[in-house]
């Protein structure tokens, strides 16, 4: 399903030759046809073609949100479960913060106080993601610091360095990517949000949170406008969610049945 989405968003508009900015007054508003699978909108823009080249903007959010929450959780996470103290506490109550706030509205005063567009909302989603991931790597590296493999690299004289990036982060891993992977259809729906609420995408670019707010007031004369992006997402969540099954019980056995 995913390889689907991926050759739809990124070879096919190639492969079509279209301009997703392309507008066409006489055709506007037209239903699904040879010409124009999907119809066209309110300014005779072809919907298949937006919708295809809306893939090549929201997976890249999905994924650089994720990545910009991952990043500094991992290692915050890791040096407050090996040092724990104050670094611990510190880490710990900057989380705990950032957790209080819901988060869409954490991620909307974010975008509210730099600005509407698509770089700063990919920055609010990875901003808000982060006390989740660290967590996560906090949690694993309490249990694994007391193992018999990082007292073995103490008593030969591995530094707190090595012990770190050698010995707790290839096992802290799986776990976080197999989470992140999971993250990234959460990024993709966020993304749509903030686009479908103006704080996101904007205007004219091809966006499926903001394609879906663009038909939502023709939702009765032309529904295919929204429903098109809208179907498009949801196949979108729906594959990145069963590969993150996947991935999880694959680098976790203990999650299997």
């Amino acid at each position: 399903m995913l390889v689907a989405v991926l050759l739809v968003s990124f070879l096919f508009p190639l492969l079509g030759r279209c301009d997703p900015y392309e507008m066409a007054t006489p055709e506007r508003l037209q239903g699904p046809s040879s010409r124009h699978w999907l119809g066209t909108d309110q300014f005779g823009r072809d919907v298949c073609c937006r919708m295809m080249y809306g893939g090549r903007v929201s997976l890249p959010v999905g994924l650089l949100s994720v990545l910009t929450a991952l990043l500094p959780g991992l290692w915050l996470g890791l040096l407050a479960g090996y040092y724990g103290g104050w670094v611990d506490a510190l880490v710990g109550r900057l989380s705990d913060v950032m957790l209080a706030f819901p988060g869409i509205l954490l991620a909307l005063l974010i975008v509210a106080w730099l600005g509407p567009g698509l770089g700063n909302a990919m920055l609010a989603i990875g901003i808000n993601g982060i006390p989740n991931y660290v967590r996560l790597s906090r949690s694993i590296t309490l249990q694994l610091k007391r193992r018999w493999f990082i007292r073995a690299a103490r008593v030969v004289g591995c530094t707190d360095a090595r012990i770190i990036t050698h010995h707790l982060l290839p096992n802290v891993l799986p776990p976080v990517i197999a989470m992140a992977t999971l993250d990234v259809a959460w990024a993709i729906l966020k993304a749509a949000t903030l686009s479908f609420l103006g704080l996101g995408a904007q205007p004219p670019t091809p966006e499926w949170g903001a394609m879906i707010n663009e038909g939502r007031g023709l939702l009765r004369q032309a529904p295919w406008i929204s429903l098109a992006p809208g179907a498009m997402m949801t196949l979108t969540v729906v594959a990145i969610n069963l590969l993150g099954d996947g991935l999880r019980n694959a680098l976790d056995p203990r999650q299997g049945t």
